[in-house]
């Protein structure tokens, strides 16, 4: 669950309060569905330091509810990650269970530095652009930093000019651990389903490659490592079992 509690302070609700629901919202379907469920909150990028300093120490203050993160959001032109750097160093201080995670823009290599080595991110948004730093490429690939990847609304927003100029195929051949998003559903009128789709028509993913993509999501979780193996290994037995249906017939679904 990714929200800005900074937008839904409306009726004198307190950040204190907005933060305090949702983890014990996400409480009561965790143990009715047995689901795992997390929290991403969002600053602004363009609000004041002080506000994403109050973020970051809620961040902490609930991180044992419902394992809450840290993550900039909002516009990103003029406002590089390095902005967040005293917010994320404030989580990193103070609990290093929290695992901060920030979109770079995805024009600019030095984005994704900063969010890596000035803010300690440890997974990456979009990064279309990683491939002109092959030193940095290479870091993130030998850290195993996840990159969360949103084909199409990276098209949409003109990041890469058409589906077939993304370099996640590249980011997968190299061996980097890349994830497959949807960035928002709603502006983009997407799904993960409809990517992956995307992905397998226009930049030739077998189902093999796709099936091993969806592994390394869960991998990439922020969850704890005992929950998450065990996690890893219902879905890879739930893979195994997975017989495709038509194209056409999915094609009907999205």
């Amino acid at each position: 669950m990714r929200y800005a509690p900074i937008l839904h302070q409306q009726q004198g609700m307190t950040l204190h309060s907005i933060v305090q629901a949702v983890p014990e919202g996400l409480g009561r379907p965790r143990k009715k569905y047995n689901i795992q469920t997390g929290v991403i909150i969002c600053g602004i990028r363009h609000i004041s330091p002080e506000m994403s300093n109050k973020l970051a120490d809620l961040t902490v203050a609930f991180q044992e509810q419902g394992r809450v993160r840290l993550r900039p959001g909002g516009g990103r032109r003029g406002l590089p990650a390095k902005k967040f750097e005293e917010a994320f160093g404030r989580v990193l201080r103070q609990q290093h269970q929290l695992h901060p995670c920030t979109p770079a823009r995805p024009s600019a290599p030095e984005s994704i530095h900063q969010a890596i080595h000035l803010c300690g991110a440890h997974r990456i948004g979009h990064c279309v652009r990683l491939i002109e730093d092959g030193d940095l490429l290479n870091y993130v690939n030998d850290h195993r930093i996840p990159i969360e990847v949103p084909p199409l609304s990276n098209v949409q927003t003109k990041a890469v000019k058409r589906i077939g100029d993304h370099p996640i195929r590249l980011f997968y051949d190299l061996g980097l651990r890349v994830t497959v998003n949807t960035d928002n559903r709603l502006m983009t009128n997407t799904s993960v389903s409809k990517e992956y789709l995307t992905i397998h028509e226009e930049l030739g993913f077998s189902l093999d490659e796709i099936k091993e993509i969806i592994i390394m999501g869960f991998k990439s979780a922020f969850l704890p490592y005992a929950i998450k193996r065990a996690m890893l290994a219902e879905v890879v037995e739930e893979l195994k079992a997975f017989k495709p249906k038509s194209l056409e017939s999915k094609r009907e679904q999205l």
